[in-house]
């Protein structure tokens, strides 16, 4: 059966990637993954937000990176999605991590990084899963495929990823590159060839972001073994439960 992962948390139900949103995707047992996106605040901390800047989802503005821990943790970034989760902070990766360590959920840990934004964010990400103990219960993905290789030179073990946005070529070599075995991609651009050419050769594949009920289907219905990222998980998990 495709495991069911939670975006950015069960991000239809609770806003994305706060803590309310983690626990709701802890909480269900048709979730078996959970992908969180992580940045690194002015002083350095890895903390975990989508967007570069604080507009989108929180009552602050400008780049996150130009705001200290203590600065975005008076931010409310709950109120945008609903009144109920007024007051949610930004949480730490270190929170998160805490969180989710010994509930039988793995943690997709996407880095965001940009240009010449964080450096050293590789090894602060990588020294914080080493000091929660939770190793076998993360991976790490990135659509800056330099960040990944980084990783891998920094801990050639820690199971990485690589995600993409259409289907360039040569993704076999770019894979071998990084030293990548995860590979995540846009859910239009997969064939049942591909996917299944891809898991045969040992790559874990996941396909993102699904909220379509009917694309989910038909998206499972390439490989058992297709991971499925989605901010709906109930509509992916009630057909199952049916």
């Amino acid at each position: 059966m495709n495991l069911c992962m939670a975006h950015r948390g069960w991000s239809g139900k609770a806003p994305e990637n706060t803590i309310p949103a983690i626990q709701l995707a802890l909480r269900e047992p048709g979730i078996q993954a959970i992908e969180v996106d992580v940045q690194l605040s002015k002083d350095g901390i890895p903390v975990v937000i989508h967007d570069f800047t604080l507009d989108r989802t929180t009552n602050g503005s400008g780049a996150v990176a130009d705001f200290t821990l203590q600065e975005l943790a008076q931010l409310d970034a709950g109120s945008w999605f609903h009144p109920s989760y007024a007051g949610e902070r930004i949480p730490t990766l270190e929170e998160v991590l805490e969180l989710i360590r010994g509930k039988g959920c793995r943690l997709n840990i996407e880095l965001k990084k940009g240009g010449n934004l964080y450096h050293g964010m590789e090894q602060k990400v990588l020294d914080l899963i080493d000091r929660c103990g939770v190793r076998s219960e993360v991976c790490i993905t990135s659509f800056n495929h330099e960040a990944i290789q980084i990783v891998g030179e920094l801990d050639p073990d820690i199971p990485k990823g690589l995600i993409i946005y259409g289907k360039p070529l040569m993704i076999r070599e770019q894979l071998r590159l990084t030293g990548a075995t995860i590979l995540s991609m846009a859910y239009p651009y997969l064939t049942e060839k591909f996917v299944t050419n891809m898991i045969d050769d040992g790559i874990t594949m996941i396909a993102w972001t699904i909220d379509d009920p009917e694309h989910i289907r038909q998206t499972m219905k390439l490989h058992p073994q297709l991971h499925i990222a989605t901010n709906h998980p109930d509509r992916m998990i009630s057909p199952i439960k049916v």
